[in-house]
């Protein structure tokens, strides 16, 4: 996500660096970069111009030419501005006083609405909310089908009436939402393949209909530049509230999140960011800012693992550890848990210090970790509690059953063997020892 523009910013960046003292002819040079480095990422130039404007003034400025850092101060500067660009802070989504809250869902046709209405209702009914999704797009294909399997999926019931009036869909399926008791609404509307004349009038009715707390655009972000137009346009006609951002996950070149905000007034509330049903994020202006600028996102990291993690179980791993008694039974939840969390690229582009594109070529075998739960499955209980027991013809035996080799069944024994060694090391007698040897605060 976002790759490119980040390390041409990062490279934008070593030209102040590479200075030390700074005049304002060179911080108009870097500028240069900076503006190339945003229209390459299909940023809007009326965007560009103002924002290249807006850093220029600051940077100028004697508190950044007279600075002993002045490169420091500039990328201080620019986080600033792309955070101000973004949206300043974190806009969440309304919720009705009085039940259900409506949501329609509204964008051209193969945005994601249908995906992205149930990954919102997913994300709320873990939240404790009780979500009905409706399909209103009669004219796609499928389209009530797909709702119907994606609810399936989630475990949230799907209103739907056939291939009469969309309009007509939206009022029923309120009355039965009062009546059974769902506190928020989830409109599927139909999308055309550009915005025209008869899919607006249609969204209107609808509008009109309902009443909705919220009319979500989704938005394609592999668009680029198309994006933001489609977004000034839903705005102009619906007065959209907030934005969806889909397939931020892909080969996009980020524009679009930076524009878009700009460009409607109105503020980006969610990202989708993978195919999977539960790959949605709320937005937050400046942790995007962070990762595009390379400095890491590790509140993001960290409400990740929080989801993959549950408390009670990590209090049972602690006490565990602690007693020597951690087996490959719980090494193999514990991979579990790590793989619910993402891509491992994705988790460590949110580590700081992982320079943009730096993890372009690196070869990370996911692939790995499936082999270490094959391996662990082809063990018995017994073997399991007990590694020592695993001979070298039980090592034959689970190699074949995993479809591995007897040197990856080493390995695996070797690095839990090892993890458990450097475990009693820092739970055991001496760990206030191997603390001060690590210089941690005892």
């Amino acid at each position: 996500m976002l790759e490119s523009l980040s390390e041409k910013l990062t490279n934008a960046f070593k030209k102040f660096r590479n200075k030390g003292k700074l005049t304002e002819k060179d911080v108009k040079e870097g500028m240069r970069e900076i503006k190339l480095a945003l229209l390459e990422a299909d940023v809007s130039f009326k965007v560009v111009r103002e924002f290249i404007k807006k850093v220029t003034e600051r940077a100028v400025g004697a508190d950044v030419l007279e600075s002993l850092v002045p490169a420091q101060q500039i990328v201080k500067i620019v986080n600033e501005e792309l955070i101000e660009l973004m949206g300043k802070s974190q806009a969440k989504l309304e919720i009705s006083s009085k039940p259900p809250t409506v949501i329609m869902m509204c964008g051209l046709q193969g945005a994601g609405k249908t995906t992205h209405s149930g990954k919102l209702a997913g994300m709320y009914k873990k939240q404790g909310k009780n979500p009905l999704l409706v399909a209103c797009d009669i004219y796609r294909p499928a389209a009530i089908k797909q709702l119907q399997v994606v609810g399936e999926q989630l475990g949230i019931p799907v209103f739907e009436m056939g291939q009469i009036s969309p309009v007509e869909i939206a009022r029923e399926a309120i009355k039965y939402a009062k009546a059974k008791g769902h506190d928020m609404v989830f409109l599927d509307t139909a999308g055309r393949l550009h915005v025209d004349e008869v899919l607006m009038e249609e969204l209107h009715k609808i509008k009109e209909e309902t009443n909705p707390t919220e009319i979500l655009l989704v938005v394609d972000a592999m668009l680029g530049q198309d994006a933001v137009n489609v977004a000034e346009s839903f705005n102009n006609l619906l007065d959209i509230t907030g934005v969806i951002l889909t397939k931020m996950d892909g080969d996009t070149r980020g524009g679009a999140a930076l524009s878009v905000r700009f460009v409607t007034g109105k503020p980006i509330k969610f990202v989708g960011t993978g195919e999977k049903l539960d790959m949605i994020e709320p937005f937050y202006p400046d942790r995007m800012a962070s990762r595009i600028l390379g400095m890491g996102d590790v509140l993001s990291l960290i409400e990740k693992a929080e989801q993959a993690f549950d408390e009670k179980q990590a209090l049972e791993l602690e006490k565990k550890l602690r007693e020597n008694t951690f087996t490959l039974t719980d090494y193999l939840e514990q991979f579990r848990q790590i793989k619910n969390m993402g891509p491992i690229e994705n988790l460590m582009g949110m580590l700081p210090g992982i320079k943009p594109g730096a993890l372009k070529d690196a070869k990370i075998d996911e692939k790995a970790m499936g082999r270490t739960e094959a391996i662990i499955l082809s063990m018995t209980p017994r073997e399991r509690e007990k590694p020592d027991l695993i001979n070298g013809s039980r090592k034959k035996r689970i190699a074949a059953g995993s479809g591995t080799s007897v040197e990856e069944v080493n390995r695996l024994l070797k690095q839990f063997e090892q993890m458990n060694k450097m475990m009693r090391q820092l739970t055991g007698k001496n760990a206030k020892k191997h603390m001060k040897r690590m210089k941690f605060p005892m």
